[in-house]
């Protein structure tokens, strides 16, 4: 059974809370055999997916055109059954088997198992679309207590309701780490990290600067909600990682303190 790992006091600090995405699960990453390498040395790792590329595919199977605002899925009422078909079952079940194959313990979970992730309409132009307002982290420290890796998959449910509503996994993977008091944060992406206004990686940055950045209009696209659900975690998360899961050994590389993409304090 894994055991939370201590800090220098002897005090027990709260699991690594890492988003994965499936641009960053490519033929050259390590991302997987990375995640179980952690699990090994026994550490408590939370893992929250997405699968924006595969939605998108598999709803244009069907004849609806994907769309998006400020970075985030329109999800309407025939788009949710497709989302939450691929989150919860295509994509959380093929990496759970992935992680097994590799020595793993590995469990699936959604927003919805446990209530994990109870949330309100984010905005009416969104559709189905969830902004987080309660987490229950017992299904996660259970599954963290018994030994295993939880992959959570960003389907929660409308407070007081039992309609699933579709989650942006950045905004799900801020609100775990901080329901968690996560030691670590890590979004791994597919570019270098955090981009400045000509384009250059920033080593790190504070708060104060992230926020700046939003609002400049300097992050675009899907690094919007990847910067605000930095700040969402903070406090009590200490710091949070984007970087370029793409590259071997990027997430090991990171915990370990090697220079890899932006680095988020908080403060």
């Amino acid at each position: 059974m894994n055991v939370p790992s201590p800090n220098p006091n002897g005090v027990s600090e709260g699991p690594i809370v890492v988003k994965i995405g499936g641009s960053t699960l490519g033929s050259h990453d390590t991302t997987l055999q990375d995640l179980v390498r952690l699990q090994q040395e026994g550490r408590r790792v939370v893992v929250v997916h997405g699968g924006g590329k595969i939605i998108s595919e598999w709803m244009k199977r069907h004849g609806a055109m994907p769309r998006f605002v400020r970075g985030l899925r329109v999800t309407d009422a025939p788009s949710l059954d497709i989302v939450t078909a691929v989150l919860t079952g295509l994509i959380n079940k093929q990496l759970v088997a992935s992680l097994t194959a590799l020595g793993a313990r590995a469990i699936g979970l959604s927003g919805v198992d446990g209530a994990l992730l109870q949330c309100r309409i984010a905005d009416p132009e969104l559709g189905f679309v969830g902004e987080v307002t309660q987490v229950n982290p017992d299904p996660v420290t259970c599954a963290l207590d018994a030994g295993f890796m939880p992959l959570i998959s960003p389907v929660g449910l409308l407070q007081g309701d039992g309609q699933l509503l579709n989650i942006n996994g950045d905004t799900v993977t801020g609100s775990v780490a901080h329901a968690l008091s996560a030691s670590n944060l890590v979004f791994l992406t597919d570019v270098e990290g955090v981009l400045d206004s000509s384009g250059r990686c920033l080593p790190h940055m504070n708060s104060r600067q992230a926020r700046m950045l939003i609002q400049s209009n300097i992050a675009r696209g899907g690094m919007i909600p990847k910067l605000e659900a930095c700040l969402l975690a903070m406090p009590p998360v200490p710091s949070a990682h984007v970087i370029d899961g793409r590259k071997p050994g990027a997430l090991l590389q990171c915990l370990s303190g090697q220079t890899s993409g932006t680095r988020i304090l908080a403060g």
